[in-house]
């Protein structure tokens, strides 16, 4: 799997180079140059890191790091000229991950990234399969399987697949589906996700009226229900 990370700084250069340096490790990299453009792409996209930079023309990188904790736990680095004790204490205090002084090496960068992603993702680098019924998901690879045959999932509908098995057998809200597939500012409505549950259950139940493993939780939310043997 790879993770996404989120960019903001309007410094187009270093955006440049910091984006060709994390996708040659295999990581998928989105920029913003502003606050607005970073919500709009917050609104549309769970990502697994942010590295934010604190002085944006339109806003600057705490204001965005304190509406991003109201709904949202992604790991935060810090990356600024901006590096009184003051602004570093402002930045962990409000819920920052890791704070970055500029100028900076990338390779100080990489390993910061690479920590910070280890510590709330976890070490294991072997694939990530979690089987039930005649449904294989591998999440490291992206692909299903039913019966041995493949099954063809949208982005989305694998998105929500894979993070339902990450949580398997635990009834999870819809507003904490919504805002961890979708995105953290979200503004797409519940009816939507009920739409994609339906698609997986069509695809991947045998009776998709009376689903065996994508179960609704009443008042609550969804599960995937995976029994112990599986």
């Amino acid at each position: 799997m790879a993770y996404k990370i989120l960019i903001i700084d309007d410094d187009k250069d270093i955006l440049t180079i910091i984006t060709d340096m994390l996708s040659g490790y295999g990581y998928e990299v989105t920029t913003a140059t502003s606050a607005d453009e970073a919500f709009d792409l917050l609104s549309k996209s769970a990502f697994h890191l942010l590295l934010l930079d604190i002085n944006l023309p339109d806003s600057d990188g705490f204001e965005i790091c304190r509406q991003l904790r109201e709904v949202s736990t992604v790991p935060v680095i810090f990356a600024s000229a901006r590096t009184s004790e003051d602004d570093r204490v402002t930045g962990y205090s409000i819920g920052g991950d890791d704070y970055l002084p500029k100028p900076y090496s990338m390779k100080e960068l990489l390993v910061r990234v690479q920590a910070l992603l280890r510590r709330t993702y976890g070490f294991s680098t072997e694939e990530k399969i979690v089987s039930f019924g005649d449904v294989v998901v591998n999440i490291t690879s992206r692909t299903v399987t039913k019966n041995g045959e493949t099954v063809s999932l949208s982005l989305r509908e694998f998105d929500l697949l894979a993070y339902l098995c990450e949580h398997k057998n635990e009834a999870m809200p819809k507003e904490k589906i919504l805002t961890s597939v979708w995105g953290a500012f979200m503004t797409s409505e519940a009816s939507t996700l009920t739409v994609h549950i339906r698609w997986l259950r069509e695809k991947l139940e045998e009776d998709p009226a009376d689903p065996k493993f994508i179960k609704t939780v009443y008042k609550v939310g969804y599960m995937l229900e995976v029994p112990d043997d599986a």
